[in-house]
Formats: C-alpha cells, sequence, structure tokens
C-alpha cells in the first residue's frame, strides 16, 4: 500500500457544522467567553482558542443543537450496530461512569475483570456496585496480561448467582484479547449484561486483519476512546448499547449524572468525523496500511537490536517492545527518544510502547524505528532484564470494605512501615495503564507494596496516590 490513501473522505455533519461556525463572519454573543478574539489581548491565548466551538451556538442555535448532534449519534450507532449511542466530551471516564450507573443499584454484585481502568472502579463507587473481582491470565515468560479465562468467569458466576453485569477490558492496554463472544455467551447463559471498556480498541471491526468490535460479538454496552487509536480531539468519546439487556431510559439517566451542560462542540465535530472516518472505505484503507507499517517496524526492530521481545498482538496496530533479556535500558531509550521528539505513549526499563495510529504514515513509524535504533545505541543497561514492572499483578488482597464504604470512610496518613494490614482508602495504579494495584476497602498486604516498589523503581509513573514517593498511605481510621 502506498504512503497516502486515494478513498474519498466520507460526510461528517457535525465537522461541517465547525467548519460553517468558524468560517462564518460576524460576532457571537453566546459562550464561550473567549469569542474568538482573545488573540488580541493574548495571542498565545488566542491560538489555543482558536479552534474552540461550543456545541450550543455554536455547532447549532442553542434551541437545535441537540436535535444535530442526536442525528450524527443516530448515524455512529448504526455503524456499530447499537440500539443507542452517546457521544462524550468527558472521555471513556464519563462513559465508564454512565454504564455503571445504568446496569444496577447500589449493593447489588457486578464481576469486574482485574484490568479494569480507574474509571471503572470510580464508577462503581458512584453507582454503590459490588465488585467482584476477575484475574486475567498472565504470560509467565513476559509477564503480560493475557485474556480472561472462560473457566474463571465460570466459577464467579456460580459463586455469585445474583451479579447484575460483567465488565471487561477487550483490548487490554498491551493489545491482548480475552475469548469476548465465549465469555459474552456464558454470560447472558446466566442472565449477566456484559459490558466493553474497549478505550483501546477504537479502530475494531472495520478492516478484516483487525478483531470485531464488541458488539458485534454479542456484548451489551460499549465504551471506545476516539482519541487513543482514532483522530479525535482529547477526551472524545463514545459509548454505546443494546437494549435487549439494558434499559434505554437508565442508559441515559446514567449518561446524563456525569455530563456536562456545556459540551465542547470541536469535540464532539471530531469524534463525529472520526467515527465517520473509521466506518468508511478511507479508514478500511488507512487501517491496512497501519497494519502494514506496524509489521514492517516489528520485523525491523527485531533485526536491528539482537535480544528484544516484540510480541504478536491480537491488535495488529499494537507495537509493544521488550527489554528485558537484552543489554538495552528502556528508560535511557526513552531520554534519547524525547530528545530527539519522539516520546512514547509508555516506557519503564524494560519496556517500550509507541502509540500507532492511522494518522501515522509509514515514513513516520520508520522514523521512529530509526529514533529506536539510534537511542540503543546511547542505551546501555546497568542492572539485569526483568519482567516489565508496569504490569505486576499481585495476588488479591482481603477486602473488608467495599470500594463506597472507604471511599466515605474517615481516614488517616500513616507512614509505609506502619501501612501493612491498614485498610486502603486510596486508589494507586501505575499509569500507564491505569489498572489499580491497590483498591479503596483493601487490605494493603506485603506483595501489595513490592508491587508498586517495583513500579516505582523501574521508572513507572505511580498515578493517584496522595504521595506518589509511597513514602505515606492513606488508611482508613481504625474505630
Amino acid at each position: 500500500m502506498g504512503e497516502l490513501p486515494t478513498s474519498p473522505l466520507p460526510e461528517a455533519p457535525l465537522l461541517d457544522a465547525w467548519a460553517r461556525f468558524a468560517d462564518a463572519p460576524g460576532s457571537s454573543f453566546t459562550i464561550p467567553g473567549h469569542k474568538h478574539r482573545s488573540g488580541a489581548i493574548w495571542p498565545d491565548l488566542g491560538r489555543v482558542n482558536a479552534g474552540d466551538v461550543p456545541l450550543f451556538g455554536g455547532l447549532a442555535s442553542v434551541k437545535d443543537a441537540e436535535d444535530v448532534l442526536v442525528d450524527a449519534e443516530a448515524r455512529t450507532a448504526r455503524d456499530w450496530g447499537a440500539d443507542w449511542c452517546r457521544y462524550s466530551t468527558g472521555g471513556s471516564t464519563h462513559a465508564n461512569q454512565a454504564l455503571a450507573l445504568a446496569v444496577g443499584a447500589p449493593g447489588d454484585e457486578v464481576l469486574v475483570a482485574r484490568n479494569a481502568h480507574r474509571s471503572t472502579l470510580l464508577g462503581l463507587i458512584l453507582a454503590g456496585l459490588d465488585p467482584v473481582w476477575l484475574t486475567p491470565q498472565v504470560d509467565p515468560a513476559l509477564g503480560l496480561p493475557l485474556g480472561l479465562a472462560v473457566e474463571d468467569l465460570r466459577a464467579a458466576l456460580d459463586a455469585h448467582p445474583d451479579a447484575k453485569a460483567l465488565f471487561l477490558v477487550e483490548p487490554s492496554y498491551v493489545g491482548s484479547l480475552s475469548d469476548v463472544a465465549a465469555l459474552v455467551s456464558l454470560a447472558h447463559s446466566r442472565g449477566v449484561a456484559v459490558v466493553v471498556d474497549q478505550a483501546w480498541g477504537a479502530h475494531f471491526g472495520f478492516h478484516p486483519a483487525y478483531p470485531a468490535q464488541a458488539l458485534a460479538v454479542g456484548a451489551d454496552a460499549l465504551v471506545f476512546s476516539a482519541h487513543k487509536t482514532l483522530p479525535a480531539y482529547s477526551q472524545g468519546s463514545v459509548v454505546l448499547a443494546r437494549a435487549e439487556r439494558l434499559d434505554r431510559d437508565r442508559l441515559e439517566r446514567g449518561y446524563s449524572a456525569t455530563n456536562t451542560t456545556s459540551p465542547a462542540g470541536s469535540i464532539l465535530a471530531s469524534v463525529d468525523a472520526a467515527c465517520a472516518l473509521i466506518a468508511s472505505p478511507l479508514g478500511t484503507e488507512l487501517l491496512g496500511i497501519l497494519a502494514t507499517s506496524v509489521a514492517t517496524a516489528r520485523a525491523r526492530l527485531l533485526d536491528a537490536l539482537p535480544g528484544l521481545v516484540l510480541p504478536d498482538c491480537d491488535d495488529p496496530a499494537k507495537l509493544i517492545v521488550l527489554l528485558g533479556g537484552s543489554r538495552y535500558s528502556g528508560l535511557a531509550i526513552e531520554r534519547e527518544l524525547i530528545a530527539a521528539g519522539f516520546p512514547l505513549e509508555q516506557a519503564d526499563e524494560n519496556i517500550l510502547i509507541p502509540v500507532v495510529t492511522i494518522a501515522d504514515r509509514p515514513s513516520d513509524v520508520a522514523a521512529l524505528c530509526d529514533a529506536v535504533i539510534a537511542a540503543a545505541a546511547q542505551a546501555p543497561r546497568t542492572g539485569g532484564g526483568s519482567n516489565p514492572a508496569s504490569f505486576a499483578v499481585p495476588g488479591r488482597p482481603p477486602a473488608p470494605l467495599t470500594p463506597r464504604e472507604a471511599f466515605f470512610a474517615r481516614h488517616e496518613t500513616v507512614a509505609v512501615e506502619k501501612a501493612i494490614g491498614r485498610i486502603s482508602a486510596e486508589l494507586i495504579a501505575p499509569y500507564p495503564p491505569g489498572v489499580p494495584v491497590l483498591v479503596p476497602g483493601e487490605t494493603i498486604t506485603v506483595e501489595t507494596l513490592a508491587a508498586l516498589h517495583s513500579a516505582r523503581t523501574a521508572g513507572v509513573r505511580i498515578a493517584y496516590a496522595a504521595d506518589a514517593t509511597l513514602a505515606t498511605f492513606q488508611v482508613i481510621t481504625r474505630t
């Protein structure tokens, strides 16, 4: 395939509405307050605000804007085979929380894959749902998460027959997939709805080289981040559902409960265009170019840098570079890449993860390979290799409290040496990928602390903790 695509552009009504507003003469007397004139006050502020158009009074008149948005969402619902669709300007965080609010009532049990993102956990807290954690399998040689085993789901359903929903993360951050169709079939046979966080798989389902999107294999609801793997504004996300097992009105109320009343029309227009693009012949062509570019990069890096492991992923667009068995330092390579203008999505001492999307031309991916190869020559490892600490999954600790109970309980801060055996009041996760190692309500164990300190030592950012140095922890006050 060539460097540039040849298929025509799709129709994207919200993008057209954005362009009409941006090009229109006159003076707006609606929000936003910058009025596209802030550059006269502060030039760089004007540059930041230049693309900002509101939904209400921007993409359409204040009275008609919701109708314009609903029409665009209906087209996306048709393209994904859904009964209900909403765009979000709050990212998949908002979308995951909306689904948590839609599937049950306070006190209901739900089955949740332990690689769920922080946003899902906070959705459970908002909704008062009690999680039953399911631990995905891990590749023992590589230390990377695999899928959730059907046998583990069956055991959980047997032990928790009143569970209302199953929350899955498909694909994982490293592009691995469970047998989603088999998990959905089993859950449905027990009357359990299936909600899939497909944040990293917005591009699935529109090219034969890629996995099917989750609704196509029977899931009841699906969330994807248009801004992660599609060319959309940051915070642009989509939530879709089928109404057989989920109630439309509850879905709508769950979505509205945490949605802004002043959505950014620019984000919505970019989501609309990105969805139209990926579902069009042009999207199919771009996905083919992307798969070829990543496959070429994988082969080239393996040939140029002995000792690397680049696992084949269920997602052909995912490029995972494991350094544990090589003589190269991931953190040193990252520093060289940043200096050269190639920042990565994720890097620790033993792993590199660039995000490659349909917006990257083959020459862009080739330039990244050049930079990695050059950086590796300047990046000798100082210690022995190991598995990536970003994905360490300690055994599940006891959970004396539910996440919601822990969220509202009184808490105190204690030194790390006094934290073992106490109940955590906070969520702590290496980020990326943002998968919790410690959840509010769980007991802090030696194993938990070891996993967190290993990640931090390897150069992984420790997110959401009150003290990212891990010298202190917030714990539930003893009564």
